[in-house]
C-alpha cells in the first residue's frame, strides 16, 4: 500500500495509510447510488456497507439486531431463578466489579428490582484489599444473609468463592473469558464461555444483564404480568459498552445509539449530575461516555470507595447525586495526578528494558493498583505492543494489561495462571488483570512475552495511521460533520473517521496547559479551521507546529463540532502531522 500523501514517517513516527483502490471505487459507487456526501460514502465503503444496506446501517434498529436472549446458554434458567427470587421476596445480593461495566450492570438490576417493589444488597469489592472478582470471605458473608447472589461482570472463573457461598444460590452474568470448567453456580450466562458459539462475544456485561432482563420481561408477559420499561435503561447499557471498550459492531451499535438518545433526555439524576460536573455541554456521544463520564465513575473504584459509581447511577435523590458526582470528580483529578507519576516511572523503566520486545512491561513498589490499567493503556498506545503494568506491595503484585488488535492477552494470562506463574489472572482479548508473587515476576513476564510472540506481538513497528481520505478546509461544515456522525457511534472496532488536510498553512498557535496545543490552519483560499491537539508536547508534534517558521504541513485528525455559548462551528482534533516539504 502506497504511503498516503507520501508520509512514510510523520512527526509521531507513523506511516499514513489512505483508502485502497477497492475502497475508492466502492465509495464512488455508493456516492452515485445514494447521493450521500463523498466523505460519508468513504466511511461506509471502508466499513464494507453495501448500497442496499446503507439505510439500515445509518439507522440501526434494536428490534432487528437484538438477539434472542435464549441463544445464550443458561439464560432462561438465570431469568427464571431471578423471577423466583422476586416473586417470593427472597433476599437478593448483587456482587459487581468495580469498573463502569460492573456499576452499570449492577444499576440495571437495582433499577429493575426497584420498579418491581424489591430491593437488593449491593457489594463491590475493594480493589486494593480484595482485588478483582468474588472472594471466599465476601461470598460466604453474603450467603449467610441472602438467598440469591447475582455476580455481574465477574465470577466466571471464581470456582472457590462460588463454592464458599453455602446456603445461597449463585447466578453469574459476565463476559470475561471462561476457563475449561465453570463454577458450580445455578447459572453462568457468558457469551465468552468456552462452550458458547462466540457469536455474541462482543457483548459487555451490561449488555448481558440487559438481555437477562429482556428474558425476565418475556417470562412475565407469558405469565400475564408486566415488567419495567427496558428501553429507558439503555443509557446504562450504552455507558457500560463504551466505557468497557466493547466493539461497536452488530447489536452494540444499536444499543449505544439508542442509549445515547435516552441519555440526552437527562432523566437519570446521577448521570445528569455527573455530566454537569464534567462540564459536558453538548449532547452525549461515545467520546463523552468514554472520556468524560466513564473515567469519573471509575475513579471511585480506582482510588476511592468502590461503590461510589454504582451508588451515583442508582440514586433517585438529586442532592445525593450532586454530592456523589462532586466527590467522583475530585477523585478523578487525584487519579490523574497519581497516574502521571506512575506513567513517567513506568515509561522510563520500559524504555530501559527496551520497547521492541513482544511485551512491554513495568513494575514498581507502591504503584497504585487503581491506575496501572490506564498506564498500561498509555504504554500500549506509545509502543504498539501489549503492555503490562504492575504495582508491588509486601511481596505481591497487582497488575493490569492492555493488548493490540490480533493478540489475545486474556488467553495468554489465563495460560500463565494455569502454569502456576500467577496467583490468579484473567480477562478478555484486549484487557486482563493479574496477581503475582514478586519473586515470580521476571520468569512470568518472560513466559508471557514468549506466549504473545507466538501470536505475532512485537512484529509491527509504530501503528499506521489509517485515514479515510482527504478534505479541503472549505468543505468542512457543521452539516457535513453531522452527516458523518450518522455512521457512528464510533469507538472500538469502529474508529472515528480521520481525514487529512494537505499542504496547510499554520496561522495561529497557542499552548494549552503543559502539553496541549491549539492551532488555526487553512489553505489560504477557503475558511480557516481551529484544531486542538491533546498531548502535542509529549512528542515532536507540538514543538514542530508551535515553531513552524512559516512551513506548511499535512495535518490529520478527526472532525468534531465545537459548541460555545450556543454557537456551533467545525473543529479538528489533531492527531498527527508531517512537513509538506518532506513528504
Amino acid at each position: 500500500m502506497q504511503d498516503f500523501l507520501n508520509v512514510s514517517k510523520s512527526l509521531n513516527g507513523r506511516r499514513w495509510c489512505g483508502p485502497t483502490g477497492d475502497e475508492d471505487r466502492a465509495a464512488l459507487a455508493l456516492e452515485q447510488q445514494t447521493q450521500l456526501p463523498p466523505a460519508l460514502c468513504r466511511i461506509l465503503a471502508k466499513r464494507g456497507v453495501a448500497a442496499a444496506d446503507v439505510d439500515s446501517f445509518l439507522a440501526p434498529a434494536l428490534r432487528d439486531l437484538l438477539p434472542d436472549p435464549r441463544s445464550l446458554l443458561d439464560m432462561e434458567k438465570a431469568a427464571t431463578r431471578f423471577l423466583k427470587a422476586v416473586n417470593t421476596k427472597e433476599r437478593i445480593a448483587i456482587f459487581a466489579d468495580y469498573d463502569v461495566d460492573g456499576a452499570t450492570s449492577a444499576t440495571l438490576l437495582i433499577d429493575w428490582l426497584r420498579q418491581m417493589g424489591c430491593q437488593a444488597t449491593l457489594y463491590i469489592p475493594d480493589r486494593i484489599d480484595e482485588g478483582y472478582g468474588p472472594n471466599d470471605e465476601a461470598m460466604a458473608a453474603l450467603a449467610a444473609e441472602h438467598d440469591l447472589i447475582i455476580c455481574v461482570d465477574c465470577g466466571t472463573v471464581s470456582h472457590g468463592p462460588v463454592a464458599a457461598a453455602k446456603g445461597a444460590e449463585v447466578v453469574i452474568l459476565d463476559h470475561h473469558l471462561g476457563a475449561e470448567t465453570l463454577p458450580d453456580a445455578h447459572a453462568v450466562v457468558n457469551p465468552n464461555r468456552q462452550d458458547e458459539s462466540g457469536d455474541l462475544a462482543h457483548l459487555c456485561a451490561a449488555a448481558v444483564v440487559f438481555l437477562m432482563l429482556v428474558e425476565a420481561n418475556r417470562q412475565l408477559r407469558e405469565a400475564q404480568a408486566k415488567g419495567p420499561d427496558l428501553m429507558a435503561m439503555l443509557d446504562l447499557v450504552a455507558l457500560g459498552t463504551v466505557a468497557d471498550v466493547a466493539p461497536l459492531i452488530g447489536v452494540n451499535r444499536a444499543l449505544v445509539r439508542q442509549g445515547l438518545k435516552v441519555m440526552a433526555n437527562r432523566a437519570r439524576v446521577g448521570l445528569v449530575a455527573l455530566a454537569d460536573v464534567a462540564r459536558m455541554d453538548t449532547a452525549p456521544n461515545s467520546y463523552s461516555l468514554g472520556f468524560l463520564l466513564g473515567p469519573r465513575i471509575n475513579a471511585g473504584g480506582r482510588i476511592g470507595k468502590a461503590d461510589l459509581g454504582a451508588r451515583l447511577l442508582a440514586t433517585t435523590d438529586p442532592s445525593e447525586a450532586q454530592a456523589l458526582a462532586e466527590r467522583l470528580d475530585q477523585l478523578n483529578s487525584e487519579r490523574r495526578e497519581i497516574e502521571e507519576g506512575v506513567r513517567a516511572a513506568a515509561m522510563e523503566q520500559a524504555e530501559n528494558r527496551g520497547l521492541d520486545a513482544p511485551l512491554v512491561w513495568a513494575a514498581g513498589q507502591g504503584w497504585h493498583p487503581g491506575v496501572v490499567g490506564i498506564v498500561a493503556s498509555r504504554l500500549k498506545e506509545k509502543t504498539n505492543r501489549p503492555a503490562i503494568v504492575i504495582g508491588l506491595d509486601n511481596g505481591e503484585g497487582k497488575g493490569s494489561g492492555r493488548s493490540i488488535s490480533g493478540v489475545d492477552l486474556g488467553a495468554a494470562i489465563q495460560k500463565l495462571a494455569s502454569e502456576g506463574l500467577l496467583i490468579k489472572g484473567g480477562g478478555h482479548k484486549m484487557a486482563a488483570g493479574l496477581s503475582i508473587e514478586e519473586d515470580k515476576l521476571e520468569p512470568a513476564m518472560a513466559r508471557l512475552s514468549e506466549l504473545l510472540a507466538k501470536q505475532g506481538a512485537g512484529e509491527a513497528g509504530p501503528a499506521d495511521l489509517r485515514l479515510d481520505g482527504m478534505l479541503m478546509p472549505g468543505a468542512v461544515t457543521v452539516e457535513l460533520i453531522e452527516q458523518i456522525e450518522t455512521a457512528g457511534p464510533f469507538g472500538a472496532s469502529a474508529p472515528a473517521p480521520r481525514f487529512a488536510f494537505s499542504d496547510q498553512q499554520i496561522f495561529f498557535t497557542k499552548r494549552v496547559g503543559e502539553s496541549h496545543l491549539k492551532i488555526t490552519f487553512g489553505d489560504g483560499i477557503g475558511p480557516r479551521i481551529e484544531a486542538i491537539c491533546f498531548g502535542a508536547f509529549d512528542s515532536d508534534l507540538g514543538p514542530a507546529l508551535e515553531n513552524h517558521g512559516g512551513a506548511r504541513f499535512h495535518l490529520a485528525g478527526r472532525l468534531e463540532i465545537n459548541t460555545w455559548a450556543g454557537r456551533q462551528k467545525p473543529q479538528m482534533r489533531l492527531e498527527d502531522a508531517s512537513r509538506a516539504s518532506e513528504a
